[in-house]
């Protein structure tokens, strides 16, 4: 279903993640040659937790996403992916990125700490506690192989979302005043997206087509962003200017705020220990909340 009739009509009591968990077991028993009784047999320890380095592994993980997600699609700032296999059988991800602004809860000399878990989903069949387990996989290997000690990520109210999952890795929960206020119709092809996807690579290149633009070869940059050091200060201009009349004149979608949860750890106890006062100094902190 398309997301802004999703955001319409959607009035179930529970959340939408737990609706396309319902919605999906049928076919995902009969896609995995599971039976009902071997899905009510399973443990996490029959899971493995490994990152996704690969390209094809990392297709599949947004492929998965676009199932089993209540958004349908994977963020285009992702830099890390993580999975959950039972056998074979792809049954959980998480994939994690760039915030979309930095809100300094580790003060602004510790901005680059800040990750953003902007993703995560399993399959309708996997036991009720693989979600919080591949998190925490997740969150340890980021701790022992990156820069990232802050690991933050919000649920959405338009989902009927609480943030059980956080709540049950022991997150710090910062309150429900967060998030864009606004989502945009993205202009080329309907898509959902937010403020940021207007100064993306893609929307430049796009831009450069309605401009009459040849781009360059030189003007990519890495992931998502344009190497302005190549491109000529008079075509700059033109693309930024473009960029801030597409954003303007953009249909869009009034949101409101969501729930802000956020996840301290160290590659040892004592850095994770001297982080997590840092933290709690500060910022101010709430009671889980229990209502949807």
């Amino acid at each position: 279903m398309d997301l802004r009739k999703r955001i319409n009509t959607y009035d179930k009591q529970h959340c939408w993640q737990y609706e396309i968990r319902l919605s999906n077991l049928d076919e995902d028993l009969i896609e995995s040659g599971m039976t009902t009784e071997q899905m009510d047999a399973l443990k996490v320890s029959d899971f493995s937790f490994s990152v996704a380095e690969s390209k094809q592994e990392q297709l599949e993980i947004r492929k998965f996403i676009e199932r089993h997600e209540w958004l349908g699609k994977a963020c285009g700032f992702s830099q890390y992916y993580f999975q959950a296999h039972y056998n074979e059988i792809l049954t959980g991800v998480i994939i994690m990125g760039g915030p979309n602004a930095y809100n300094y809860l580790l003060g602004k000399e510790n901005k680059e700490l800040e990750i953003l878990i902007n993703r995560g989903a399993c399959i309708s069949w996997s036991p009720q506690n693989l979600a919080s387990a591949l998190l925490s996989y997740s969150i340890k290997w980021m701790a022992k192989n990156t820069k990232y000690r802050l690991f933050t990520s919000y649920s959405d109210p338009m989902a009927k979302e609480l943030g059980t999952i956080y709540q049950a890795c022991n997150f710090y929960y910062l309150g429900n005043t967060f998030g864009s206020k606004k989502k945009y119709i993205q202009p080329y092809n309907g898509n959902i997206v937010s403020d940021r996807w207007f100064r993306t690579r893609c929307a430049y290149k796009n831009y450069a087509i309605d401009l009459g633009i040849t781009w360059g070869d030189n003007w990519l940059g890495k992931g998502r962003v344009v190497n302005w050091n190549n491109v000529p200060d008079d075509i700059e201009k033109q693309l930024r200017n473009h960029s801030k009349e597409m954003q303007k004149d953009a249909k869009f979608i009034e949101l409101p705020p969501k729930h802000k949860y956020a996840y301290i750890l160290g590659p040892n106890k004592r850095e994770t220990k001297k982080l997590r006062k840092l933290f709690e100094e500060k910022n101010q902190l709430f009671s889980y909340p229990k209502e949807r």
